[in-house]
């Protein structure tokens, strides 16, 4: 939904709308072509109509003319019936075109002056019948009719024939007049719909410019967030590395300065707790150390794993028996041991590693004299070590982050740290393919998880269920 809130929104509302304005103005130009087809068919139609009945009109009076030589010279009486026939047609037909021309317009005058010249040569027709009827040896004057006829035969034909000529050229240049116009309309259609393609084509390309630079924004603001995240995390590092050495040296340094000034007056009881403070605080030296080259090596893609087949059980109670003479009795510190497999392939350095940094955790951060519980389970399938300690606990709050270096929970104040600790677990269990789950609840201890499944390992079995409990 950010998304329209942003510049990319008004050029696709921008270009939408000019789209939808195009459509409708082509739509406006295509209406109009095909309603002036219409009216051009509809006029075409209209004035192929009048022609027609024109042309009904001349061969009705030329009927009724053939018709009365007929009648008049040869005395056939069908010839008369023929006569009738045509001459009853011809007002119907000049009807017809009455409704075809508008009552003011000159075609209308022009319909009615052919109509008065029917009228007359029809009127003579008629006095040459009857002349006939009365008088059928009277020749002389029904030659002198037949020469008015033939005279009005030609008025009429020309003035047929003038306004047929008038309806052609109105239908020439309206089909003229409509073919311009659809080329003009079709040359304005062709442009529009190109104006709207180079349009889209224009929003479309600044579109793509806007969401590029956006990107790229957001890039280079990711690449500062990031760059400032390192600076922060090197200040952090220094700052921690700065104060956590200093503690260890000064330390070392008094406690070195304390055995030259009073060696001589100390007794041996004395001496030996000068030194093994000497000691403790070259081991938290060196732990530091150690974790922060392992993390360096982890982040830049260069720590080794070199698996060799180690056994477990003599691992694990090497470890243990290394945390009870560094604990000194403060602690508790039990291993158990449920083994269908003795042997894997696992490096055995960082495995180390990893599980003195628990057992380390476990200890600082549970009251003294509690118990700190190192669990094995070796199955076919996979290996499962847990650290459980009485503890203070994990807030729920911080166990999302525990694995971030320098991260230390909210409760862990009180104890001495780096925040490196399980950051170091997670490195080492990582590069092994093995997985770390966390389960703590606060004031009520914890238990760390490392699973290694063998499917890729090399492994040898022992005795089925075979167990072992130390204290």
């Amino acid at each position: 939904m950010a998304f329209l809130n942003t510049p990319e929104r008004n050029w696709l509302v921008a270009g939408l709308g000019f789209l939808i304005a195009i459509l409708c103005f082509s739509s406006v130009i295509s209406y109009q072509n095909i309603n002036q087809l219409t009216q051009s068919s509809y006029k075409s139609q209209q004035i192929y109509e009048t022609v027609k009945n024109l042309d009904d009109v001349l061969v009705s009076i030329t009927i009724a003319e053939s018709a009365r030589r007929g009648y008049v010279y040869l005395g056939n009486q069908d010839e008369l019936n023929y006569y009738q026939t045509a001459v009853e047609r011809i007002p119907a037909k000049f009807a017809q075109l009455q409704q075809q021309f508008d009552p003011n317009s000159q075609e209308l005058q022009r319909l009615r002056h052919i109509e008065d010249l029917v009228l007359q040569r029809i009127k003579l027709l008629q006095e040459s019948i009857a002349l006939y009827q009365r008088n059928s040896e009277a020749l002389l004057y029904q030659r002198l009719i037949t020469n008015q006829s033939i005279g009005l035969r030609s008025r009429i034909q020309v003035a047929i024939a003038d306004l047929e000529q008038q309806q052609q050229a109105e239908l020439n240049q309206s089909v003229e007049t409509t073919r311009r116009s659809i080329r003009d309309r079709k040359f304005i259609e062709l442009w529009i719909t190109s104006s709207g393609f180079i349009a889209i084509f224009t929003c479309f390309v600044a579109l793509y410019s806007q969401m590029l630079q956006r990107q790229q924004a957001e890039t280079l603001q990711h690449k500062f967030a990031q760059q400032k995240e390192v600076s922060d995390l090197k200040l952090r590092f220094f700052s921690m590395v700065s104060h956590e050495f200093r503690t260890p040296l000064s330390v070392i340094l008094g406690s070195v300065q304390l055995l030259i000034e009073g060696n001589s007056k100390w007794g041996e009881e004395r001496r030996l707790k000068n030194l093994d403070r000497i000691q403790t605080a070259a081991q938290t030296m060196k732990q530091l150390f150690t974790d922060v080259l392992t993390l360096t090596r982890a982040e830049s893609g260069k720590l080794e794993c070199n698996p060799e087949a180690i056994d477990l059980e003599s691992f694990c109670l090497n470890l243990v028996e290394d945390f009870e003479i560094s604990a000194a009795g403060s602690h508790v510190i039990e291993f158990q041991a449920e083994q269908q497999v003795t042997h894997v392939s696992l490096d055995e350095r960082l495995l180390y590693l990893a599980l003195s940094n628990l057992l380390s955790n476990a200890i600082k951060y549970s009251t003294p004299g509690s118990k700190v519980l190192l669990r094995l389970e070796s199955t076919i399938d996979r290996i499962r070590f847990q650290v459980q300690d009485e503890g203070v606990g994990i807030p729920m709050e911080d166990q999302t982050k525990l694995f971030e270096p320098f991260y230390r929970g909210q409760n862990s104040s009180y104890a001495a740290g780096t925040g490196l600790g399980l950051s170091v677990v997670k490195k080492c269990v990582d590069v092994q393919g093995g997985l770390i789950s966390i389960q703590s609840w606060k004031e009520g201890g914890t238990i760390v998880t490392v699973e290694f499944l063998l499917n890729g390992f090399d492994r040898s079995l022992s005795e089925n269920n075979r167990s072992i409990s130390i204290h």
